[in-house]
């Protein structure tokens, strides 16, 4: 590189530190506003954060956070000094009143979290609905969130998906979950530890179907990894003896037509059309086998159909 090329680059640099600061005075100089402030905060990488979350952390009167050790090293790279409140899921019905009472007395609070969006798979939303009940001004400033992170390197559909959270740690409690989440008709996004990622990879092998999925990890830092495959492939790739550290995002595309399940009203239309040359129990059968409905189901709306039509016919 060239030494004008070197100095080009000097000027860029300087230029955006001084736009930068120029920025952090202007909101400086605006009142920060009493209330709920909810602040995203960087999930990996540090340069992440937001100038409006470093303004709000420097200038709250309290800072709520999971591990008051965590957010005051975070604070302590930005030369910030705060009062920290450890607000997570053992103390929260301890320490909500606690922070409602700031709230009351016309405190300016900010609500974070270990990493990335604040009330992502913590008990934030508690405290947020509580303070719009009083009619408490809730506010975000919005940043890094690693399930949108996630979604976005996967190569997975994004134009609708469901955020899961983490999956229940027992098997079959963890499928009984899935059963639920077979049909959404979108990218299903879970967080998973990495002692139960090798558990979990499978189970949904087994009731999501071998979809496409893509698991994440180290977002944002130097190590990023995603690994992308099918369910089966990831499962493979993620077992053995030695468990993998740290949480992890996984995300499975939506299911197939095939895969997903019809709705009541698809199932009775065309046991309505079996009906009329078939026997119920021949019916059943033809509908079932269809559609890949479980028997039960299909039966019991077959019954309902023709309940429905008797009591059509008395009337």
């Amino acid at each position: 590189m060239s030494t004008e090329d070197d100095t080009a680059d000097e000027g860029n640099a300087s230029a955006l530190r001084a736009s930068a600061l120029r920025m952090l005075e202007d909101l400086a100089a605006k009142p920060l506003m009493p209330g709920l402030h909810l602040v995203a905060t960087p999930i990996g990488n540090l340069g992440d954060i937001s100038l409006r979350a470093l303004d709000c952390l420097a200038r709250a009167d309290l800072v709520a956070c999971e591990d008051t050790r965590h957010s005051g090293r975070l604070l302590a790279h930005f030369g910030l000094k705060a009062r920290l409140l450890p607000y997570h899921e053992h103390n929260a019905a301890n320490a909500r009143p606690k922070l409602l009472g700031a709230l009351r007395d016309g405190a300016a609070v900010a609500l974070i979290s270990d990493a990335g969006t604040p009330l992502i798979s913590d008990p934030g939303y508690k405290l947020v609905r509580e303070a719009l009940a009083e009619d408490i001004m809730v506010t975000a400033i919005p940043g890094a969130s690693a399930s949108l992170v996630g979604l976005s390197v996967s190569g997975l559909p994004s134009d609708s998906f469901f955020f899961a959270g983490f999956l229940p740690p027992k098997s079959a409690a963890r499928k009984t979950r899935l059963e639920e989440l077979v049909a959404i008709p979108g990218t299903l996004i879970f967080y998973e530890t990495g002692a139960r990622l090798a558990a979990a990879l499978p189970d949904m092998a087994e009731i999501l179907g071998d979809r496409a999925a893509a698991v994440a990890k180290e977002l944002t830092k130097l190590h990023e990894q995603v690994a992308r495959g099918t369910l089966s492939s990831l499962a493979e790739e993620f077992a053995g003896d030695e468990p993998p550290k740290g949480e992890f995002v996984v995300m499975v595309a939506p299911p197939s037509q095939e895969q997903r399940e019809a709705s009541d009203a698809e199932i009775t239309a065309a046991l309505e059309d079996a009906l009329a040359t078939e026997s119920m129990r021949d019916a059943v059968q033809a509908v079932t086998d269809a559609f890949g409905a479980k028997r039960k189901r299909v039966y019991r709306l077959g019954l309902a159909l023709q309940q429905g039509k008797g009591e059509g016919d008395a009337r």
